[in-house]
């Protein structure tokens, strides 16, 4: 039935005016590259617009030109259409004749690009070479290519003074010219910027380049990605000023698009042809300089977001931000976030001060209220702390901290009341690629803490952390996710020290097919107390079902324990769904904890990337 709707439609449609309908197309005598090239040609060509013999002839001009781009100048084509009217079927059956070979290849450079290493390696990566069959597209790539590097690179004066491809048909054989002028490179000029809050020399600190560096249109969309990601501006405009006394380069609006989008690829902005063009149409005068224009308007003081979610571990949850990227004309800025669910509330703040380069450096003072009431676990706890943190060159973050915490809690049964005054340091990076849902990535973390009461805490010991993860793609439809967390405490009174140091394993993002935090030594009266030392291992691999679904399968294992060694790690596995969904990754599983006998399945629900 649904076979003959479909058909009963595809049929009306086709009597609807308007409605195209391309020939079938059948090739015999070529296969390959130029068959598919044939009929790419000949798919838009609809019988109905013409009359029989003009619908011959269209079909003989477009076959002969998609063989041409491949070489082959004098086919003998002989076709035939069925007999109805309009035809609605084609035979072609090509002799396709000598190929054209290539003779000569010329290609030189001229002006300041002669020393300027990517335009020679464009013109040593291209494919052909000297009595290789002709085919047009390299030719054309290449010339494009050259065209796109001048301009990217500060060639604006830039012009192919040859640029021809001679086929002789009679003689088989084809010759390549091409030959590109760059003139001068052009460098960098004076910066101007307009319409900041934030005080210049702050701006002029995070600049990828220097007034007289040679020109190159990448560093000016880093850039703009780097005001961007200060959270400062509401909108960033960077544009090189390529005509005397105008602010703007108004011919050509297609070529500075690419530099407003903020993202930089790696192998640098691509340019479209036409925006290629209206550049090199401008007149230049003056010395061989660009000034670089920046127009940035403020982001809005205050921005507040409100988050609804649910996960297995902590059930329905609130979370309520309140930025402000700016305070003032420094860029120092405050937020504040408040987060409930049912085992936990809390309210915290952080307070950044940005240093010389304000992307990379920066004090951060922060402050937070907690409160947990989880199985075993209730804690009261209030932290301030106050920490400076480098962000390095190979995109390691080094923070150096000092926090304070108070903490009235009852872990097992037993309750105390500590202050604590301890001083860290950690080492995090983070890399990934489409961040919503990667295709790879990785997190890396490592932390050392130590309390003593040398300065006035209740509870010494040395707390170190550690955790890596990655996420891997092989092919397009097949993902691994893998990671291994650790932690150790050593101390003499594991009484006095807070359960938010402690260890506990078991959830979402743990150990699935065990409860939240339910992983952890127990005392005599079966009471959870947290443990001294931590190892969770993880590996998931899922596959994509369709389109945005994917389906997984996972084995975890992991527990927190007072002694290293365990007889016995806690472990489960199991399947699972992940849906990309427009506000973010949906992940459903359902894992047997093979070390529950109480248990026998558990489901877990969450919405968030991995990290």
């Amino acid at each position: 039935m649904i076979r003959l709707r479909a058909a009963a439609l595809a049929a009306g449609l086709a009597l609807l005016p308007g409605w195209a309908t391309a020939l079938d197309v059948r090739i015999e005598g070529i296969e390959g590259d130029v068959a598919a090239n044939i009929r790419h040609f000949l798919d838009d060509l609809d019988p109905e617009q013409f009359s029989r013999a003009r619908v011959e002839g269209e079909t003989q001009r477009r076959a002969r030109e998609a063989m041409r781009v491949y070489g082959y100048y004098e086919p003998d084509i002989q076709l035939r259409l069925d007999d109805r009217e309009p035809p609605r079927h084609v035979e072609l059956v090509i002799e396709p004749g000598p190929r054209v070979t290539i003779e000569r290849i010329d290609f030189t450079l001229a002006g300041d690009s002669r020393q300027d290493p990517p335009f020679q390696e464009a013109i040593d990566a291209f494919p052909l070479a000297q009595g290789d069959p002709l085919v047009h597209a390299p030719y054309d790539r290449l010339r494009s290519r050259l065209a796109n590097l001048a301009l990217e690179r500060g060639y604006f004066d830039w012009r192919f003074t040859d640029r021809r491809l001679e086929v002789r048909p009679f003689a088989e054989s084809a010759r390549l010219y091409l030959a590109l002028d760059s003139g001068p490179r052009y460098r960098f000029g004076d910066v101007s910027i307009r319409g900041s809050h934030i005080e210049t020399d702050r701006l002029r600190n995070m600049l990828t380049f220097a007034p007289g560096d040679p020109y190159l249109a990448g560093e000016l969309a880093s850039y703009n990605q780097r005001l961007g990601q200060s959270g400062w501006f509401g909108s960033i405009t960077v544009r090189p000023r390529l005509i005397e006394g105008e602010a703007l380069l108004q011919e050509a609006e297609g070529f500075l698009a690419e530099l407003d989008t903020g993202a930089v690829e790696e192998a640098g902005p691509r340019l479209e042809m036409a925006a290629v063009d209206a550049a090199t149409a401008v007149v230049r005068r003056g010395p061989s300089e660009v000034p670089i224009d920046i127009a940035l308007t403020p982001a809005d003081r205050h921005q507040f977001e409100v988050g609804v979610g649910y996960a297995t571990d902590v059930g329905p949850r609130l979370r309520f931000s309140w930025e402000q990227p700016w305070i003032n004309r420094y860029g120092h800025g405050l937020d504040h976030d408040l987060f409930l669910s049912a085992p936990e509330q809390r309210f915290s703040g952080v307070y950044t001060m940005p240093l010389a380069d304000p992307l990379r450096d920066s004090y951060r003072f922060q402050y937070g209220l907690r409160h947990r009431d989880n199985k075993d676990t209730r804690s009261l706890e209030a932290t301030v702390e106050a920490a400076r943190r480098w962000e390095f060159e190979n995109r390691w973050v080094q923070t150096l901290y000092v926090r304070s915490t108070y903490e009235d809690f009852t872990q097992g049964g037993d309750a105390e009341q500590v202050l604590i005054l301890y001083p860290g340091i950690s080492w995090s990076r983070t890399r990934t690629r489409n961040p919503t849902f990667p295709d790879w990535g990785d997190r890396q973390r490592i932390a050392f803490e130590v309390s003593d009461g040398l300065w006035g805490s209740d509870a010494d010991f040395l707390r170190m952390t550690g955790e890596t993860q990655w996420i891997r793609m092989f092919g397009d439809d097949t993902r691994l996710v893998t990671g291994v967390g650790i932690g150790a405490i050593e101390t003499d009174d594991f009484a006095k020290v807070p359960p938010s140091l402690r260890f506990f394993a078991g959830g979402d993002r743990s150990v699935r097919g065990y409860g939240y935090e339910s992983l952890s030594p127990r005392n005599e009266e079966g009471r959870l107390t947290g443990g001294q030392q931590l190892l969770t291992a993880s590996m998931e691999l899922q596959h994509r079902l369709t389109g945005s679904w994917w389906g997984a399968a996972f084995v975890d294992t992991g527990d927190a324990f007072d002694d290293w060694g365990p007889d016995d790690l806690n472990t489960g596995a199991g399947l699972g769904v992940r849906w990309i969904s427009p506000v973010g990754p949906i992940r459903f599983d359902i894992a047997h904890p093979f070390d529950d006998e109480d248990n026998a399945w558990r489901l877990h629900f969450a919405i968030g990337p991995e990290f």
